[in-house]
């Protein structure tokens, strides 16, 4: 099974925007565009929202049946490990196997020294093409690189050979995720990462290392957006090498994780996908759950009272449901608005302060990070919340498709950004441009837009 160059991962919390999600890919194909839909959903989301990995495969294909889309789609079983794969086994045909949490607990010694004294060759300086500057390799800095990652490639490859065992080698895609880590990979760490999966015998065909800055849930990125723009065309660098070295998939490409909203990287991946002529994948999640509450707020009566309740309880929660993503995100509760406040708000801003619009000045990052992470409480309404969904589907479906359509798809993926970031680079401003956009400025009265 062989992933197609450009591939996005859409989430769906409850199961309800399949369609609205697909529609994007369909005028996308129509712009001349061609891009693989990916359903994916982590064994978290799934326990928090009490479905099943099948409920996934259901959506998918009903959306695809429903809009008669004759593409290909993958079901993406994210971040699992081998406590928690076997569950998605049947539904899924793409597997991100997650393996952070080996990152830095050493193989056996004797691994170590194996690896170390068969990539020895490497032991020089090497330039590959597309790196201005030439690496300088010793074989302490080997054995460092597989005392640091190789027990997680070991872990991978062990994942990997449980799914191949049930489904057929050539029977679904392998992503490799080592992006929750400390800190980014550099180029010779990436370099033997890839010769460890290669080792392994793993067909990856998307990669997610670890990129500098803030990949905070449902907000920009933030960081130094040069520094970026380095890493990830050094990264493409080093797969289009290792692919010749290791006899990796030729199709190998890099995976941006917590990749919606980041529009601030956007350019810089484009402009590099043209220069290498690279694929990628693309993986948001909780971006269309935020077009829900925004699509209920607009809807009004009892749906604006649904998404001020949400707000509300996620507010006097705040503790409970910040703590498993306390690495993604960066709220400053004197910034979020008090609920009563909330509570007077009509749904248009409601859906201002939300929705992530940058030239909105009552956009506020900090009220939208909580409701990302605040899905749990949507999820214990129960039917009460899936029925509003329901009843207001035809305003939130718009939503889901613009958001995805506009803000992720359009550029990313198509031309005239890609040009127009050229530009940008030409006269200097991009890095400008980033500044100014990360800048988490106290949110002006909502009445402002």
């Amino acid at each position: 099974m062989i992933l197609s160059k450009y591939s996005m991962g859409v989430g769906d919390r409850f199961g309800r925007q399949g369609v609205a999600q697909l529609t994007a890919f369909v005028q996308a194909n129509a712009m001349g565009v061609d891009i693989t839909p990916v359903w994916n959903k982590s064994n978290r989301e799934h326990l928090i929202v009490h479905t099943h990995p099948d409920s996934v495969r259901a959506e998918a294909d009903a959306a695809v049946k429903a809009l008669g889309w004759k593409g290909p789609y993958h079901v993406d079983a994210d971040h699992i490990g081998l406590k928690t794969v076997d569950a998605f086994i049947s539904a899924s045909d793409f597997f991100t196997l997650d393996v952070a949490d080996f990152v830095g607990k050493p193989a056996p010694d004797a691994d170590i020294q194996d690896f170390a004294t068969r990539y020895r060759r490497y032991t020089t300086t090497l330039k590959i093409p597309g790196i201005e500057r030439t690496l300088t390799i010793s074989g302490p800095d080997i054995a460092a690189i597989a005392r640091k990652y190789l027990a997680a490639i070991q872990e991978a490859g062990a994942i990997y050979r449980r799914i191949e065992a049930a489904k057929g080698r050539d029977r679904f895609i392998t992503e490799v995720s080592i992006d929750e880590t400390d800190s980014p990979q550099t180029p010779v760490e990436l370099l033997f990462i890839l010769a460890a999966i290669a080792d392994q015998q793993i067909p990856a065909q998307t990669i997610a290392p670890k990129f500098t800055g803030r990949f905070n849930k449902g907000v920009d990125y933030a960081g130094d957006l040069s520094q970026f723009e380095k890493e990830f065309n050094e990264d493409l660098a080093v797969i289009a090498f290792a692919i010749r070295e290791f006899g990796l998939p030729a199709n190998l490409k890099l995976s941006v994780h917590s990749g919606s909203d980041k529009f601030s990287i956007y350019g810089p991946i484009a402009h590099a996908m043209r220069t290498h002529e690279a694929g990628l994948h693309l993986k948001t999640a909780g971006t269309t759950w935020l077009e829900e509450v925004a699509g209920l707020a607009l809807a009004g009566g009892d749906a604006l009272k649904l998404a001020q309740e949400i707000y509300e309880k996620a507010y006097g929660r705040i503790e409970d449901l910040c703590k498993p993503y306390a690495a993604v995100i960066d709220i400053d509760r004197a910034r979020l608005p008090e609920p009563k406040a909330v509570r007077g708000w009509s749904g248009a801003e409601y859906a201002a302060a939300l929705r992530h619009e940058q030239k909105c000045r009552a956009y506020n990052p900090h009220f939208r990070q909580l409701l990302h992470v605040g899905f749990k409480v949507a999820a214990e309404m129960g039917p009460t919340y899936l029925q509003a969904l329901e009843a207001n589907a035809a305003v939130i479906g718009r939503l889901v498709t613009e958001n995805l359509l506009e803000k992720h798809i359009k550029p990313v993926f198509l031309q005239p950004w890609a040009d127009h970031y050229s530009q940008e680079r030409a006269a200097g401003q991009a890095g400008d441009r980033s500044d100014k956009l990360l800048q988490n400025q106290r949110p002006p009265s909502h009445h402002e837009t």
